[in-house]
């Protein structure tokens, strides 16, 4: 399964799943849109918006930190 999740440094939210997988011990990919230019492009072209946090599944865009967390909690925890 290829994870990658995508985020800005400023997002509370971001943050959010961060300290969700900190204290489950997760470790995805991450990608900061506004230090990645392709990221930006890849976040905007795959899910058809600039939101994060944004968890691409395998190429498919899970948006909102609750759903993140929750996917993550059935599927990584």
């Amino acid at each position: 399964m290829n994870l990658e999740l995508y985020y800005f440094d400023g997002c509370p939210f971001c943050q959010k799943v961060f300290r969700y997988m900190e204290q489950n011990g997760i470790e995805v990919d991450t990608r900061n849109i506004y230090e990645d230019d392709e990221a930006y492009r890849t976040l905007r072209r795959v899910g058809g918006k600039i939101q994060v946090p944004c968890l691409m599944i395998d190429g498919d865009a899970m948006y909102e930190s609750d759903d993140i967390i929750a996917w993550m909690a059935e599927n990584l925890a």
